[in-house]
């Protein structure tokens, strides 16, 4: 009786949830309104953005959607559409349209004009996410290229997480000899170059390739709509660095949040291992990143490495 009565339990709130986001739909096409300074957060896959966007997500001042979005942001421009050569996006690919689409998306699902977003492939696309939303606060999350390239190099080896959009690519996948046969985390231009890479060569140019391209369109982006972070500087002291990005994208700090932060590393966001600076020097892709870290060793400098 006690399990039917959970089965009932949950069936009448998926319903309920139902009905609350389509009267929030109808509210929303009242005024048609767009979302109001939503924070993205972007930098490089496996960099600690998932960290940056949970907590930001306890905040009670803005919505949020709980998990990565881009498979809905992939619906407005689906990858065939340019031709399987890139996620980004630009400026001219912006519209109105995608602008209801995604604030009515956000509002339907949180009740928040505000909200904060996470997934893999924005980092190619802050111009068009500017386009769409020009206060937008954007939070740049920064990993040092050993310990980012290290967990690119574990991640690939996890498709079932990070290449779940990429069955249909149309190109075949011989990475490090044949050993990953599917493309991990996100496409940027001159992906083709290295379908038949080691593992440590497409780690190193996707680490390239989407810190370059958000370093690039800082410029564009008024000051006051720009935080910057070390993920290093999370591991050393989490609530003063926390607080920083709190107040840098204009939310309050509180006591609640100061003492979610000051536990936070004891929560495992997707973390393959422990968490910890430099771990791949003593990990087992150590020569393969010593190799590789001359490739990157520009953009690491532009990023304050």
């Amino acid at each position: 009786m006690s399990e039917f009565l959970q089965k009932v339990s949950k069936t009448l709130a998926w319903h309920a949830a139902r009905l609350q986001r389509s009267a929030r739909s109808a509210q929303w096409a009242l005024t048609r309104a767009p979302a109001e300074r939503p924070i993205i957060v972007v930098g490089c896959s496996r960099a600690g953005t998932t960290l940056v966007y949970k907590t930001l997500s306890q905040s009670r001042e803005i919505g949020s959607l709980q998990r990565e979005t881009h498979d809905d942001w992939m619906a407005l421009h689906p990858l065939a559409d340019k031709h399987w050569d890139t996620h980004a996006l630009d400026a001219a690919d912006a519209s109105a349209a995608d602008r209801d689409t995604v604030s009515r998306y956000f509002y339907s699902h949180t009740g928040h004009a505000r909200w904060v977003d996470k997934n893999n492939q924005n980092g190619l696309c802050v111009p068009y996410l500017h386009a769409l939303f020009p206060d937008a606060v954007f939070v740049f999350v920064k990993r040092s290229p050993g310990d980012n390239l290290n967990s690119l190099i574990e991640g690939w080896a996890k498709p079932d997480e990070f290449a779940t959009w990429s069955g249909a690519l149309p190109a075949e996948v011989r990475v490090d000899n044949g050993r990953l046969r599917q493309w991990c985390f996100f496409l940027a231009e001159g992906w083709r170059d290295y379908v038949n890479a080691s593992v440590e060569d497409v780690a190193a140019f996707q680490y390239h390739a989407i810190n370059a391209a958000i370093l690039d369109a800082k410029p564009g982006i008024p000051a006051g709509q720009w935080v910057e972070v070390f993920y290093e500087d999370f591991l050393r002291d989490p609530v003063a660095t926390f607080q920083g990005v709190f107040e840098g994208c204009g939310l309050t700090f509180d006591r609640r949040l100061q003492q979610h932060c000051a536990q936070v590393l004891d929560i495992p966001y997707n973390a393959f291992s422990e968490i910890r600076l430099d771990k791949w020097k003593d990990g087992r892709n150590r020569d393969r990143i010593e190799r590789v870290l001359p490739k990157v060793a520009d953009v690491a400098g532009r990023m304050g490495y």
